[in-house]
C-alpha cells in the first residue's frame, strides 16, 4: 500500500538488543500494509509505541521514564494511542495498563494484531494481547528496514530459549525456542542482498539451538551450520554474521563451516557470564570453566583471527572474592577484545529470584565491576595493539564521527576500523587486493569493501591506512 501525507503516522521508539530491533521492522511492516507511515516526530503521531526490553531492572525504569514524558502528549493531541510491546509488555500487562497511562499492550508474538489493537484503544478501552507462540509467528513477513547505513541488516532465524538460566527473564518474555523455515531466511537475505545490503546478521537467543524439520517430509532437517553454509552461499559479496551463541551448544561442524567461507565473518559473541564453576551451576549455564576454554581452543585451532566477545555478570547471587577471581583470571587467558559487563539485577520470577537471596551487597557488586571493566580495557587495548601492521578487509558502513573526511567500518573480526574517504591521487593498490568487489582507487563508497592496514590504536578503534 502507498503511503501519502494523509496516512495515519506510527512514532516508534526500540529498546535491548537486535532481536528488538528486528521486531522493530516487522511491526513497521505489518502496519505500513494497513496504511499506517513511519514519523521520527511523535508530536504528528496517531499511534507511539515503545518496543522493550526486560534484561535488567534498569531497562524497564527507562520504559517508565518514557511513559511520563508522553503525558503531554496525549493531553494536547485528544485520540494519540501510547503502546507497549516487547518483553516489558509480557512481563508486566497488568501493571502497564493499571498505570492508566497506557492504552495499548501487547506481547512479542501479538504483532499480527496490532492493526486490530489500535483501532479498538482508546483511554476508555484499553487493549491488550498477550500470547506466547509455540511455532515461529513472522515467516512471511519481509520487514521494514530501519537501519541508518542501509549496509547491514538483521534477520531473525528463531525465537524463545529453552535453556532457562537461572537469572534471565528471556524465556519467560519469549517462550520457548521455534526455529523459522530456512527457505524463508534465505529468501529474505537474498533480498536483503538485492536491495544494497552487504551484511546480514542472523539473530537469535541462542542461535546454536537453532534447527528446522520439514513436518511434511520429515527428511529435511537444517541445523545452525547448513542453515549458515546456505545464507554464506547466496553471494561472496555478502557478509554473514549472528548473534548470539552459547558455549554448551556451539559445535565443531558450526565452527568448521565457518573457517570454510571467507564471508562468514570470523567473529563469535560467546557470553561466559562467570569465570567460576561454582556460579555458572547456580546459574544454570550447563557448562564449566574447562568446557569452556575447550571451546576458544577450538575456535582459535581452525581460526586463529577469530575475534571473541562475551558477556559477564558482577556480584551473583553467594559470589565470594574468590568466584569473582576466576572471572578475571578467565578473561585473561581468553584475552576478549569487548565485553558487555553488568552488576547482577534480580529480576522477579526467575529461578534465581525464588531460589537464591541477592546477598552481595551493592557497594561490592559496584567494586567488582569496576575491576571487571577496568580489566577488560586493558585487554581491549592489547587485542589492538597485537593487530598492528595486520592488513584487513572491511566493509564501510558510515561517516566517522570524528571526522568528516574519514570512514568507518568493521573488519571481519568485527572490530571498528577508521581510515580515509578516498585514495591519494596516483595511489597504486598492492597487485593482490585487485580482486572483484575490493575498491582501490578514488572515493570510497559507504557499502564498499577496502583493505586496510592497522597503524595505531586506541582500546575501542584502529586507526589505519588504506592499501
Amino acid at each position: 500500500m502507498v503511503n501519502n501525507n494523509n496516512s495515519p503516522k506510527v512514532y516508534i521508539e526500540t529498546y535491548g538488543c537486535q532481536m528488538n530491533v528486528n521486531d522493530t521492522e516487522v511491526i513497521l511492516s505489518i502496519l505500513r500494509k494497513e496504511g499506517y507511515e513511519r514519523t521520527e516526530n511523535m508530536e504528528e503521531a496517531s499511534i507511539i509505541l515503545v518496543n522493550t526490553c526486560s534484561v535488567r531492572d534498569n531497562a524497564e525504569q527507562r520504559i517508565w521514564g518514557r511513559i511520563e514524558q508522553f503525558k503531554p502528549i496525549r493531553k494536547n493531541n485528544k485520540g494519540t494511542i501510547v503502546g507497549i510491546v516487547g518483553c516489558m509488555a509480557e512481563r508486566l500487562k497488568d501493571k502497564l495498563l493499571e498505570s492508566h497511562e497506557v492504552d495499548l499492550v501487547a506481547g512479542p508474538d501479538s504483532y499480527r494484531k496490532l492493526p486490530t489493537l489500535i483501532k479498538e484503544a482508546s483511554s476508555e478501552h484499553p487493549q491488550i494481547d498477550i500470547i506466547l507462540s509455540k511455532e515461529e509467528t513472522y515467516d512471511d513477513i519481509m520487514p521494514v528496514r530501519i537501519d541508518k547505513n542501509g549496509v547491514s541488516a538483521f534477520i531473525s532465524i528463531m525465537r524463545g530459549c529453552n535453556n532457562v538460566c537461572s537469572y534471565c527473564i528471556v524465556p519467560y518474555t519469549r517462550g520457548v525456542e521455534r526455529s523459522r523455515n530456512p527457505r524463508t531466511i534465505v529468501g529474505e537475505a537474498r533480498e536483503a542482498f538485492r536491495q544494497g545490503y552487504r551484511e546480514i546478521t542472523l539473530l537469535g537467543q541462542n542461535v546454536d539451538s537453532y534447527f528446522w524439520r520439514d513436518k511434511e517430509t520429515a527428511d529435511d532437517d537444517v541445523n545452525f551450520a547448513q542453515l549458515l553454509e546456505m545464507v554464506a552461499q547466496i553471494d561472496p559479496m555478502l557478509r554473514i554474521r549472528f548473534s548470539t551463541s552459547h558455549p554448551k551448544d556451539i559445535s565443531d561442524e558450526v565452527i568448521y563451516t565457518m573457517g570454510m567461507y571467507e564471508n562468514i565473518c570470523k567473529h563469535i559473541h560467546f557470553p561466559v557470564q562467570s569465570g567460576s564453576d561454582r556460579i555458572l551451576s547456580k546459574m544454570r549455564r550447563r557448562y564449566t570453566r574447562e568446557w569452556y576454554l575447550e571451546r576458544v581452543a577450538k575456535i582459535h585451532s581452525v581460526m586463529p583471527e577469530c575475534g571473541l566477545t562475551t558477556d559477564i555478570i558482577s556480584g551473583f547471587c553467594s559470589e565470594t572474592e574468590e568466584d569473582h577471581k576466576q572471572t578475571l583470571s578467565l578473561m585473561e587467558q581468553v584475552g576478549f577484545y569487548y565485553a558487555y559487563m553488568f552488576q547482577y539485577s534480580e529480576r522477579p520470577g526467575t529461578l534465581a529470584a525464588k531460589m537464591y537471596p541477592d546477598d552481595v551487597p551493592p557497594e561490592v557488586k559496584t567494586r567488582r565491576l569496576n575491576e571487571i571493566i577496568a580489566l577488560q580495557n586493558k585487554l581491549s587495548l592489547k587485542s589492538n595493539e597485537n593487530d598492528l601492521g595486520k592488513i584487513m578487509k572491511v566493509l564501510v558502513e558510515g561517516t566517522s564521527k570524528r571526522n568528516a573526511e574519514e570512514l568507518c567500518g568493521r573488519a571481519s573480526n568485527n572490530k571498528m576500523c577508521v581510515f580515509p574517504d578516498r585514495f591519494p591521487e596516483g595511489f597504486t593498490s598492492y597487485s593482490e587486493f585487485e580482486i572483484p568487489g575490493i575498491v582501490t582507487s578514488g572515493k570510497i563508497n559507504i557499502g564498499d569493501y577496502v583493505m586496510v592496514k592497522a597503524v595505531s590504536c586506541t582500546s575501542a578503534t584502529l586507526i589505519c591506512e588504506l592499501v
